[in-house]
C-alpha cells in the first residue's frame, strides 16, 4: 500500500473515531483534512465551555460530549454553528421546567434551589413553564434580585450580569 493511501486511511479512521462525518473516500483531500481540523477545534471549544459549566456549578457530571447533568439541572452546550438548535431547545421547554438559552448553552432547571452561574451575558431566550404562578428569580453579584419571571412566561432577557438563579 502506498504512503498517500495509508495516510488517507489513517485520517479516515481518526475522523470516524472522533465522530466526524468525513467519509473515507474524501479523507485524502485537503478539504477533508481542513474539515477534520475544524471539527476537532469545534469539539475543543465545546469541551472548554462544558468545563466552564462544571467549574461554575460543582457537583455535575458530563454525560455526553455536550451535556452536563446535575440533580435538578441539565445543561447542553451547543456548537457555535447550532445557534438555531439551542434556541429551539430553550423555547420547547417542557411543563415543570425553567429553560434558559445563554449564548448557545441551554440550562433546564427543575429543582428548587439556588444555582450559581457564570459567564451569563448578552441576550437570550427563556421559558418559565413551571406550575402557574411559580416565580423564578435571577440575581446580581451582590445577591439582590435583578429580575423575576412568573410562570407561565416566555421571552428574551438580557443576562448582563446574572450570577445565580433560583427557579422557584
Amino acid at each position: 500500500m502506498n504512503v498517500k493511501k495509508s495516510a488517507a486511511l489513517l485520517v479516515a479512521a481518526t475522523a470516524l473515531l472522533a465522530g466526524s462525518t468525513v467519509s473515507a473516500a474524501a479523507a485524502g483531500t485537503d478539504g477533508a483534512a481542513s474539515h477534520t481540523r475544524s471539527t476537532a477545534a469545534a469539539a475543543t471549544g465545546v469541551q472548554q465551555r462544558v468545563d466552564a459549566v462544571l467549574a461554575a456549578q460543582p457537583g455535575g457530571r458530563q454525560v455526553s460530549a455536550t451535556k452536563v447533568h446535575y440533580d435538578g439541572l441539565d445543561v447542553t452546550v451547543y456548537p457555535a454553528d447550532q445557534a438555531r438548535q439551542a434556541r429551539a431547545a430553550a423555547l420547547n421547554c417542557s411543563y415543570g421546567y425553567l429553560c434558559v438559552n445563554v449564548r448557545g448553552t441551554v440550562f433546564i432547571f427543575y429543582k428548587c434551589q439556588q444555582w450559581s452561574v457564570s459567564n451569563w451575558y448578552g441576550d437570550g431566550d427563556f421559558v418559565n413553564n413551571q406550575t402557574p404562578g411559580t416565580v423564578a428569580r435571577f440575581y446580581n453579584k451582590d445577591g439582590s434580585v435583578r429580575w423575576t419571571s412568573t410562570a407561565y412566561e416566555a421571552g428574551r432577557a438580557t443576562w448582563d450580569p446574572i450570577y445565580s438563579v433560583r427557579p422557584c
